[in-house]
């Protein structure tokens, strides 16, 4: 890079750190400021921010060397993920079921679930640690990939290049809340945005694909390479292959049941997705005005995500075409950041490296400003100082904010890279928590005890398979640590009380939930109780249009890019269809409220 990158990087820097700086003051009147907005945010600006904190560096680098390595077909492992998918539940109905709750946080919302009583408070501790745990190695996550991606473009090591940006976006994050986290990021999104426009341009009026190619794909030990040759129709084509023929000791051997894998992943995130999530992402529902608002930032969220699809797949092309004339890039992981490093002009390079650094940081500092909640509403406030002032509670908030960030990036010493830290993420730590996750909307007989053992008993189960045996497939980690979830919630809660019928009945009226709950729908009125099923019903055919309509939008988007346009035609269609029958069932019914109180 020469001096104008550099000075367009600092000057981006400073930006940052100065709207985040200035909205110190309104965000630090209380929590309710800090972690939630009181509550009083735009949804556009909720659907651009939570955009921007999916968009991370981390998750672009592993997603685009999932396309430079299989095409388009490399889509399909991001369902692991969730991203994909979960947007899909919120939109429909996960996202106003939380925003009716009104609660700052996802542990909070156990006492809603559970009652503010003994059991209420065990779910909510179980909930509180178990969402700090993942917080932390969601930071190590951020710091395996912002570490490649500066560290590849600034010459020097990983650890030292996460160090920094970690650095700059805690100064905003910890003076400025979720006010300082939206805002900036909505300012991140801007960069991004023509990051993604210019890659875009760039791939579809330089790149040629010659029929046949050479990539490159990682070996099990994290450091050696293997070039293999793929052909241009294989690469663009989005049906994905039943197998794949990876050696044994490739890295992506585990992919070679391709078929079973997709399908595993898609059962995988549909419980993921009808459970509900956590983090930064429900909390930008807890922070929605309405149930109407709570649908539009999801909509709008998720059209501004189908943009991340062509912007990785001109990457991975741009890559291609690089490796055809100076060597194929070894790493899939160092596409990003080699691409950008060796084909990009000064200037736009600056850009382009300033937007992906917005990214990186809008993941970050969401995650951090989430997860700093539950120790500060969730643990500290509720239970160890109920009567702190505002000002404890400030500095309990910054304080836990910085913790979190120092433990995730020691973690990231032990990491060799970034599809190791997210498959166990997501495939194993994540599993620990999904069958809980999944019981305490649909089963009216959980309880907060049951709920509790069953997060504790995955957790643990996910550890102690991360430490024994931390080679097994993503499916064996999965299917243990949440097979010991579940058995260890159905023992915990059929041995203990069931909760109480009135905070069940409270919950229910609030929530409208469908699920196993007729124990409590006998004691709602007959006509209410319609005017709940028929919402519950047409949420249902919703999310069946919802679910591959969002799939479809985001092949549809890279296929663009890609220049398959007989592809691209099918597509559109599907989509006018689905979408059809998304405006239908779900889009023209977002004003309508039912209250159960009537």
């Amino acid at each position: 890079m020469l001096i104008w990158d550099y000075i367009i990087i600092v000057v981006y820097l400073i930006s940052i750190v100065a709207i985040g700086l200035l909205l110190q003051k309104r965000a630090s009147k209380g929590i309710d400021s800090y972690f939630l907005g009181n509550r009083n945010l735009p949804w556009w600006v909720l659907g651009a921010s939570g955009m921007s904190s999916n968009l991370d560096v981390s998750g672009t680098m592993i997603n685009t060397a999932w396309i430079f390595a299989l095409g388009a077909s490399g889509f399909f492992i991001e369902i692991r993920g969730g991203v994909t998918l979960i947007m899909a539940f919120l939109m429909i109905f996960m996202g106003k079921w939380n925003r009716r709750a009104q609660v700052m946080t996802l542990a909070e919302w156990m006492t809603f679930r559970f009652g503010k009583e003994r059991e209420g408070d065990v779910a909510r501790l179980f909930a509180a640690v178990s969402s700090i745990i993942v917080t932390i190695a969601m930071v190590t996550y951020f710091a395996v990939g912002s570490g490649i991606f500066i560290g590849e473009l600034l010459g020097i090591p990983a650890f030292w290049a996460a160090t920094i940006m970690i650095v700059l976006a805690m100064i905003y994050t910890v003076a400025s809340g979720l006010y300082g986290v939206v805002w900036t990021d909505v300012f991140q999104g801007v960069l991004i945005f023509g990051a993604i426009i210019y890659i875009c341009v760039m791939a579809i009026t330089q790149v040629s694909l010659p029929e046949v190619f050479s990539i490159s794909i990682p070996m099990m030990d994290g450091k050696t390479f293997q070039t293999i040759e793929m052909t241009k129709q294989a690469w663009t084509d989005i049906i994905p292959p039943w197998k794949l023929n990876f050696t044994p000791d490739s890295a992506y051997s585990i992919y070679n049941l391709f078929g079973i894998a997709i399908i595993f992943y898609l059962i995988k995130v549909t419980i993921e997705g009808a459970g509900g999530t956590g983090g930064y992402m429900i909390q930008r529902y807890f922070a929605a005005r309405s149930d109407r608002e709570a649908g539009l930032l999801s909509l709008f969220w998720t059209f501004l995500l189908s943009f991340r699809w062509p912007f990785i797949a001109g990457i991975a092309m741009l890559g291609i075409s690089y490796g055809m004339t100076s060597g194929v890039i070894e790493n899939p992981e160092a596409v990003l950041p080699v691409v950008l490093k060796n084909t990009v002009h000064t200037g736009v390079k600056g850009l382009l490296i300033a937007g992906l650094m917005a990214a990186a940081m809008s993941t970050f500092d969401s995650t951090v400003n989430a997860g700093a909640a539950y120790w500060v509403k969730d643990i500290y406030q509720a239970y160890l100082n109920p009567g702190a002032s505002d000002r404890s509670l400030m500095l309990h908030s910054r304080m836990a904010s910085i913790l979190m960030v120092i433990v995730g990036l020691l973690f990231s010493l032990l990491i060799k890279n970034i599809n190791e830290i997210w498959g166990w993420i997501t495939m194993s730590i994540g599993a620990g928590m999904i069958i809980p996750q999944l019981a305490r909307w649909y089963w009216w007989r959980l309880n907060g005890y049951g709920y509790a053992i069953g997060t504790g008993a995955g957790m643990s189960a996910a550890i102690i398979q991360r430490l024994m045996f931390p080679g097994v497939p993503e499916y064996v980690a999965f299917s243990f640590a949440s097979g010991v979830s579940l058995i260890a919630l159905i023992i915990g809660t059929l041995v203990t009380e069931p909760t109480k019928d009135s905070v069940l009945k409270e919950f229910f009226k609030t929530t409208r939930p469908f699920g196993f709950w007729a124990h409590i729908k006998r004691s709602i009125p007959a006509h209410i109780l319609e005017r709940v099923n028929k919402e519950n019903r047409r949420d249902i055919i919703a999310t069946c249009f919802a679910v591959p309509w969002q799939i479809v939008l985001f092949l549809t988007m890279m296929m663009i890019v890609m220049q398959r346009w007989d592809n691209f035609q099918w597509l559109i269609v599907i989509l006018v269809v689905l979408s059809f029958g998304l405006y239908h069932f779900w889009y023209k019914h977002l004003s309508t409220e039912v209250n159960v109180d009537e």
